[in-house]
């Protein structure tokens, strides 16, 4: 099963309105063949109105898709030769799973031993050889979801476009199925577009992500780099940094910006232009506040047993709320003294109105 050949799928300015208003603007996009790619952010960010601009399910309002020299843009969805794989699956419930995953094929009018043998092909790469006669209704969530992605390779697809397939699973069967895509994007050779809001799942699958707010492209990186180095504070709000503090820049050495946390000096690491005096927006994840004899002194609210460790949300004197992780035993009303290492509190300057709040 393998894809047409091309070296690199380009969005260039790719652009869609409703009614006046940009879902999306401007997105520039060089895909590399056999990349996982994943588009990422919270609910009305423009991530499934890119997937439908490639797809071909909306027109663009301006820019351009590119397959090598080949425009994509001005083809209809069945021209294009790509691969979707649905949240709600869309299997044909009258179909069997062969049925189903034989259905592009028939479509293309390829001859019948080529459909029994292409079909019969996807359908043991997703593990569903003994289900094969069986109407969807007669499966879990999980093993639809497979039908689905077998539906989409079969026709071996130059992409293949998954829209957050997996939330309608459950959590374990998400912690599956993700192991399944991956294996099979890895196996197939498959170039992939994959929307989600769950961050941790593009960390685990994508090979890079592109973070979407308000249809406008925030970063675009490796897992790495952006679990590591959000550019702004609102990729780092959806990375995990929960805790955002509005302060002041006291004093900045290279990129060292000493900050005062109600008379408690914090160092953290300037992540863009930070001057003295500046107002600015630290950023630092919870298991990365920790415990301390001199530090921002504060206490528990609410206290959270998760297994290795425990979750808490505690105030301080001045009502500043804070979000800890730590294996520490703690309980409401409990006192205790919190501080981050510099290079674990990311500081931005607080200039752009796109900053959270």
């Amino acid at each position: 099963m393998t894809q047409p050949p091309f070296e690199t799928l380009r969005l260039d300015g790719v652009t869609r309105r409703f009614a006046g208003h940009a879902a999306l603007a401007g997105l520039t996009l060089d895909i590399r063949r056999g990349e996982f790619i994943a588009l990422l952010g919270p609910s009305g960010c423009g991530k499934s109105t890119a997937l439908n601009c490639l797809a071909g399910l909306l027109p663009l309002s301006a820019g351009s898709i590119w397959q090598d020299e080949r425009r994509l843009d001005t083809l209809p969805p069945e021209r294009r030769g790509f691969g979707m794989v649905f949240q709600n699956y869309a299997l044909f419930p009258h179909l069997s799973v062969r049925g189903n995953v034989a259905f592009g094929l028939q479509m293309r009018r390829l001859p019948r031993a080529e459909v029994r043998r292409r079909t019969d092909e996807a359908i043991e790469l997703v593990r569903l050889t003994e289900h094969a006669g069986k109407l969807p209704g007669q499966l879990s969530g999980g093993q639809q979801q497979r039908v689905a992605i077998a539906r989409a390779v079969v026709i071996s697809p130059s992409l293949v476009l998954m829209d957050e397939p997996l939330s309608n699973l459950d959590a374990k069967l998400r912690l599956e199925m993700r192991t399944e895509i991956r294996r099979l994007h890895q196996s197939l050779g498959l170039t992939t577009v994959y929307v989600t809001h769950d961050q941790e799942e593009a960390l685990s699958l994508a090979d890079r992500l592109v973070v979407l707010r308000s249809g406008r492209v925030q970063q675009v990186g490796t897992p790495e780099e952006l679990h590591t180095r959000p550019a702004n504070p609102h990729v780092a709000d959806f990375m995990g940094f929960r805790n955002l503090l509005h302060l002041k820049a006291e004093k900045v050495a290279g990129d060292s910006v000493v900050m005062n946390v109600e008379g408690v000096r914090l160092t953290g690491t300037a992540v863009g232009d930070v001057r003295p005096g500046d107002d600015v927006i630290a950023a630092v994840r919870p298991e990365h506040l920790v415990p301390s004899d001199e530090g921002i002194r504060c206490v528990v609210d609410v206290a959270e047993y998760q297994g290795r460790d425990m979750a808490v949300e505690a105030r301080t004197g001045d009502g500043l709320v804070l979000h800890l992780r730590t294996t520490t035993r703690l309980a409401p009303q409990d006192p205790i003294t919190v501080t981050a290492a510099a290079p674990n509190l990311l500081v931005y300057p607080a200039k752009d109105d796109a900053w959270p709040t």
